[in-house]
């Protein structure tokens, strides 16, 4: 059994089981506390065990150099990773616009699968941004980014911090993330600002009504029947919201490889 097993190739294994590691911590959908944690480890195990045998680390000597790789292994699945998921917070983000011009915006849930608070218009558009993206594969897409990271980011390289790129790569995506937020929440919060000037219309016409009374109530209504409508183009847009999740990663890591 020892002769089979190599022991020089330990070092190397466990700089890939430290990527893919690091990158499922962060990760959208299998970074969640309702997935247990020895199976994220399993998956992590078996995962960097079959990659073992594609990637090419005959220039990995275990040396002081190779604590600094385990380190630049693990900011580099944990950045990745972390990339992902601020593209995909865009739609809690937008649920945030909505829930605070329909005013649920003190009503927030206790999300089960992070353990933060989040708003209820979030949380419901987010359930339908994974249940499209487990329909369409997309997991399959996500470690297929991890597998073929290391043509662009090499095993035994370096990361290129010295230029500031990565930094402003994320500070860019960052604001993508809120434009997109924007694209998501602007038909629905700009019915209810449409709602919230015939309001202020009546108030003034009609000054017997209350309209704080009747407002709220006529919000939410609004609201309802608005998101009805707008689930058909919410998929199109979600579906864009993947694509540029994918460029974006697929961006980082070129940065990561010195592209």
């Amino acid at each position: 059994m020892l002769e089979i097993i190599d022991i020089n190739s330990i070092p190397i294994f466990l700089l890939i089981f430290v990527r893919i590691a690091a990158f499922f911590v962060t990760l959208p959908l299998f970074s969640y506390q309702t997935i247990p944690a020895p199976f994220t480890i399993g998956f992590s195990f078996f995962l960097a065990f079959i990659m073992f045998y594609t990637v090419d680390a005959s220039a990995v000597t275990v040396d002081y150099m190779y604590l600094l790789l385990l380190v630049k292994e693990a900011l580099v699945g944990l950045l990745i990773g972390f990339i992902a998921f601020l593209i995909l917070s865009a739609v809690q983000v937008a649920g945030g616009f909505i829930d605070f011009q329909m005013g649920f915006a003190i009503a927030n849930v206790m999300d089960p699968q992070t353990g933060a608070q989040v708003p209820i218009t979030g949380q419901y558009l987010y359930i339908f941004t994974l249940l499209f993206l487990l329909s369409v594969n997309g997991h399959h897409l996500l470690i297929d980014g991890i597998f073929y990271s290391y043509n662009l980011i090499p095993i035994d390289a370096f990361i290129p911090f010295h230029d500031g790129s990565i930094a402003y790569f994320v500070i860019n995506t960052f604001n993508q993330m809120f434009l997109i937020a924007f694209q998501m929440a602007i038909p629905i919060v700009g019915c209810l600002f449409l709602v919230d000037v015939a309001l202020g219309i009546i108030a003034r016409t009609v000054p017997q009504l209350n309209v704080f009374v009747v407002g709220l109530p006529l919000k939410i209504f609004v609201s309802f029947v608005v998101i009805l409508f707008f689930l058909s183009l919410y998929i199109g847009l979600v579906r864009n919201l993947f694509e540029t999740m994918f460029e974006v990663m697929q961006g980082l890591m070129q940065l990561f490889g010195g592209a």
